[in-house]
């Protein structure tokens, strides 16, 4: 019997986790692992790798197949971002987000990470912590993802030796201190063979801990944790023209989605930037009233009182109001080819918002391998930065580490309209 099959019929909510690594670390054959013990492959999926996996002379299926299609278009010149596994359990539902693991691609591992509530970093365990092991782990802490499970996979290759595990173990751990990781976990196990990721097998008896599987059915899910501000950016507003109902006369409607916290009817709300109070009057999904809306719902909100509101300006409970921000302080990824100009000006997309925006001053390049602060007057494609941008209109955020939805930007190209950076205010 599949352990899978002993697990409780409850919903945990929905998982977003990434996969990183360095090349060839046993990424593709882990997630074609996870889909096909949580038996979320199509039989003619498996039958094709089964023949394809036959052909080249293979004894066992070789799972990685299941990711090939996209490596096939790399080789063909498409441009990838990131690809998007799904599979689910008795107890979940899970979205992988499986990004390229080379150095240029370090823009589409930030892509991954901004929705990802758990990163599992693998290692060799042949190979131990390399560059692109701190390369990722330090993108993971400064993207904010909370949970960090550490993959030491390959352990068929060293003998299941513990003492390598342990090695391993001891000199990540110093690392993930140095760049302030805090809830890291560490998991011995071999992806081609399945031992610890969801079955335990039975060559790593000396781990005591829990799989894979069962380290991803416990994570918490996203807004979860702690208590959250209510933020909701207006993405439409709507004024239906129906002169056959005269209910629909007065109706103006608030559309968007909830992005973090709760409201309720009759809570108190402020809109911004305006400032206007007002209190909830109803709640709307789909034309049906519910009491209370949460994190992630799209709604429509009725307030009691009218006040001038338009897309992009964000309603908030009126104790949980910000300030409103016309200089930021943000870490900065740079994601087109063409370099930052320092004298140019860019847009800024926040939520339903979008502003114009100059760079203030860029305070320095992170060297990703040593960690060390760079002085640079411009920034190439896959830099991470600090800067300071100066905006033409006030934005509501929040700091990126206490709300990710509201934290988060992107800076757009005016004359392109192609999107050439990603942003994590601080």
């Amino acid at each position: 019997m599949s352990a899978l099959e002993n697990l409780p019929e409850i919903d945990n909510g929905l998982l977003r986790f990434l996969t990183c690594g360095s090349v060839d670390d046993g990424k593709s054959t882990l997630i074609g692992r996870l889909l096909f013990d949580s038996k979320t492959i199509l039989a003619d999926t498996l039958n094709a790798i089964e023949k394809t996996s036959a052909k080249r002379g293979m004894t066992a299926v070789d799972l990685s197949l299941l990711t090939d299609g996209l490596q096939a278009e790399r080789e063909q010149g498409i441009t990838i971002d990131v690809a998007y596994r799904y599979f689910t359990t008795g107890t979940r539902k899970y979205i992988i987000a499986d990004a390229p693991g080379h150095e240029q691609y370090t823009r589409n591992m930030v892509t991954a990470a901004s929705t990802a509530n758990l990163a599992i970093i693998l290692i060799d365990a042949r190979k131990g912590v390399l560059t692109q092991t701190r390369r990722h782990s330090t993108l993971a802490h400064l993207l904010a993802i909370p949970h960090i499970v550490v993959a030491i996979n390959k352990m068929d290759l060293v003998d299941y030796d513990q003492a390598t595990y342990d090695n391993i173990k001891a000199e990540y751990t110093k690392f993930a201190h140095k760049i302030g990781l805090k809830d890291v976990r560490f998991i011995p196990l071999s992806a081609l063979n399945g031992d610890m990721v969801v079955e335990r097998g039975a060559r790593l008896d000396w781990y005591e801990g829990p799989t894979l599987m069962e380290i991803l059915e416990a994570a918490p899910a996203a807004h979860t944790e702690k208590p959250e501000s209510f933020r909701f950016p207006v993405q439409f507003v709507c004024r239906p023209q129906d002169s056959a109902n005269p209910e629909l006369h007065d109706y103006r409607g608030f559309m968007g989605r909830v992005e973090s916290g709760e409201i309720a009817v009759g809570d108190a709300v402020t809109a911004l930037p305006s400032g206007r109070t007002s209190r909830v009057k109803a709640i709307e999904i789909g034309g049906e009233k519910i009491d209370c809306a949460i994190h992630e719902q799209s709604v429509s909100l009725l307030l009691e009182d009218e006040i001038d509101i338009s897309r992009g300006d964000m309603i908030v409970k009126t104790a949980e109001a910000r300030e409103p921000l016309k200089q930021i302080d943000a870490n900065v990824c740079w994601m087109s080819e063409n370099p930052m100009s320092p004298a140019r000006t860019y847009l800024v997309r926040h939520t339903a918002r979008e502003v114009k925006a100059k760079i203030a001053k860029i305070d320095y390049r992170l060297d990703i391998n040593s960690l060390e602060h760079e002085s640079v007057a411009t920034l190439a494609m896959n830099d991470i930065a600090r800067l300071t941008l100066k905006l033409a209109q006030p934005l509501f955020a929040d700091p990126y580490r206490e709300n990710r939805a509201t934290g988060a930007f992107i800076i757009i190209d005016e004359s392109t309209n192609n999107t050439v950076g990603a942003g994590m205010m601080v």
